[in-house]
């Protein structure tokens, strides 16, 4: 049964948990037992332990009979699909020095995972590599990644790292289960069908270290019985820092898998806080599983979590959902699109501070009846930012005449709708033309915008701004005045794997709106483009370039970089702001989510090694460009990776890389 009911996160893996046990040849009893005891799957070996490929008779077709648990007949399909997780025999060692293990190993292997196959098995666990070295291991599992069905294989990887002498690369003691991980992920092409089983032990890596898994596929978390501690009256209970790793596991969907023998002796009806009630029988007299205080603690971290907030359960069926951008300059807009933002009211709430606090500052209280504010809304859409700024007038008891320009012709049906239905015929005019190519009838004291883009100005949010200003007084305002963008190094495997799987080199070169949610930010994010509005230089130019160098916390470890991901802070009019930058982000904001950009082949980074990154934008007569190189300088050989976004509106200005 799930662990527990939390508002918005029903569709999520985390509510169920597992347990894993040991072989046995009566299946359905072991299936049985451990749902009737309240687990909601079996992590359970195919084959007999004892089996061994070599001391098998050879001769008539006795070496192709295994000896399984009974036959596929033994539960229904149903039963083998949702309930059992198949488990590889632990003693399998494809990199021994021994050729028989070896040998025996590798038959063994394809033989249960082809049985697993056969049950239709949604996943199956390997089991650890058993020394540094996994080359044969990794390619034996690649090699049969190519003709797997839809089944996972799961890669059973203990949640290890040493802190100590973290500067020292070369130092032979320290122990990084992720470094293990990444080899073999890495001879198996980073296969999107092979992910972890994370052991969790008693001791636990560095916060920094350990923030690295959540942006790997890591499918489920084994906690053993002896990583429990016990509380005054016997039960199981977790450290904090245990805690706080299996909220991050239910918040990531990581399922969580139960191991080991019950080490707490138990009184009846001596529970731990929060435990769910639980004596040495249940119900129905019959005798309680042993692990079940263990599932309780469980099921108590669970439901103490606070319920998914509104905006997270509205975004949550775009997790690590790719998107391209939107276009508006190229493409007009479909009515879902302008529905879904105009949804937003914290975006228009902020915008309409910013009007009221310009028309503030731009008429003063005696001449608030005499003075008549011009206001133009360039790229009105169906009217959200006409409707803003005529509510800060009324806010604050200034005339307004409004000219909304909007080069969507479907759009401005809707605009000449609503300002009929709201009886705003005086106040305003709608233009249906292009900002660029209009002429004003005259100058705008204020220009109110909402051109910005995930990563502020990737919408070409300047090159519109640049034309439009030509209508602003001279000491006219522009809202925004200001945006900047923001990168910040990633492990997004979950992501990248959904690139890779276009295989094509086009992709590599798109940026992508994601609302990323499994992923590892390894260092903070830093400022890259400013474009301030109005700028009436003769010299100005939108051309940009910057360097910047991303130093990884020296307690992480080694960590994977799949790409980078983007963000803006906008400064909408004096202290009033909005933006997505995670540091600064605008609460229950949802208008925006960030951008992606992939890296074509992912960098590894060491520890200590610094990850610098070369950003141009160069714009041409017809075109811009967006170039991005990250640079890792690794025992002195130099490796540069490219990285962009592609094309993205009418007027020829493109984003690409070399």
């Amino acid at each position: 049964m799930p662990l527990g009911e939390r508002p918005g996160d029903e569709k999520s893996e985390s509510r169920y948990c597992g347990v894993e046990t040991e072989f046995s040849d009566d299946m359905p009893y072991v299936l049985s037992y451990n749902l009737q005891g309240g687990f909601d799957f079996v992590v359970a070996p195919l084959m007999d332990p004892t089996y061994r490929p070599s001391t098998m008779k050879s001769g008539n077709d006795a070496s192709h009979v295994l000896p399984f648990a009974g036959s596929d007949l033994v539960l229904s399909p149903s039963q083998w699909s949702f309930h059992v997780v198949g488990k590889i025999s632990s003693w399998i060692d494809l990199d021994s020095e021994d050729e028989i293990l070896r040998k025996d190993s590798e038959i063994t292997l394809k033989q249960e995972i082809a049985w697993a196959s056969h049950l239709s098995l949604h996943a199956c666990m390997l089991p650890s590599p058993k020394g540094s070295s996994c080359a044969n291991y990794a390619r034996c599992v690649n090699q049969i990644l190519q003709s797997l069905n839809s089944m996972q294989l799961w890669l059973r990887i203990p949640l290890e790292k040493s802190d100590d002498d973290t500067d020292s690369r070369d130092n032979n003691s320290m122990t990084d289960s992720w470094e293990l991980w990444n080899s073999f992920r890495h001879l198996c092409e980073h296969h999107s069908q092979l992910s972890i089983a994370l052991d969790v032990l008693c001791s636990l890596p560095s916060p920094n270290s350990l923030g690295r898994w959540f942006g790997e596929p890591v499918r489920t978390a084994i906690v053993h019985s002896n990583s429990f501690l016990t509380n005054a009256r016997g039960y199981p209970c977790l450290s904090k820092r245990h805690q706080k790793l299996m909220a991050g596991f239910f918040n990531h969907s990581i399922q969580i898998v139960i191991s080991g023998k019950s080490v707490h002796s138990i009184h009846p009806r001596s529970l731990d806080s929060g435990a769910s009630s639980a004596d040495n029988q249940n119900d129905s007299g019959t005798q309680q599983h042993p692990l079940r205080p263990y599932l309780d603690y469980v099921a108590y971290l669970y439901q103490r979590m606070d319920p998914l907030p509104e905006q997270e359960r509205f975004e949550f069926g775009y997790r690590d959902y790719l998107q391209s951008p939107l276009q508006p300059l190229m493409d007009n807009l479909e009515a879902q699109t302008y529905e879904t933002f105009e949804k937003d009211t914290v975006k228009y709430s902020q915008y309409q501070r910013a009007v009221s606090k310009a028309l503030l500052d731009r008429v003063p209280d005696e001449k608030a009846s005499s003075i008549t504010t011009v206001l133009m809304v360039v790229g009105a859409g169906r009217g959200p930012l006409v409707r803003a700024s005529l509510q800060a007038a009324e806010e604050t008891g200034r005339k307004l005449r409004v000219y909304a320009v909007e080069k969507n012709p479907n759009a401005v049906v809707t605009l000449h709708s609503l300002v009929k239905l709201e009886g705003w015929e005086k106040m305003v005019t709608i233009v249906a033309c292009d900002m660029r190519c209009w002429d004003a009838p005259e100058k705008a004291d204020i220009l109110v915008s909402e051109l910005l883009g995930s990563f502020g100005d990737n919408e070409l949010s300047p090159e519109c701004l640049d034309g439009a200003q030509r209508f602003l007084k001279p000491d006219g305002i522009s809202i925004p005045s200001s945006y900047t963008s923001f990168i910040q190094p990633i492990t997004a495997s979950k992501i990248y794997n959904d690139v890779k799987t276009h295989k094509d080199l086009l992709h590599f070169e798109t940026a992508y709106v994601v609302k990323l949610h499994r992923i590892a930010r390894l260092a903070p994010s830093q400022p890259v483009f400013t474009f301030i509005h109005p700028d009436f230089s003769t010299t100005k130019s939108n051309d940009r370039y910057k360097k910047l160098q991303f130093d990884m916390p020296s307690d992480t470890g080694s960590a994977m970089v799949h790409g980078f991901a983007g963000y803006f802070d906008a400064v909408l009019y004096k202290d009033v702001h909005l933006g997505i930058e995670p540091s600064t982000a605008t609460p229950n904001m949802f208008s925006w989510f960030p951008i992606f950009f992939p890296f074509r082949t992912p960098v590894c980074i060491q520890p200590g090694i610094p990850l610098e990154v070369h950003l141009w934008r160069c714009c041409g007569s017809t075109k811009v460009y967006k170039i991005l190189f990250p640079v890792l300088s690794s025992a002195g050989v130099l490796r540069i990776l490219c990285s962009g976004f592609s094309s993205l509106t009418r007027i020829d200005v493109c984003l690409f890389f070399g």
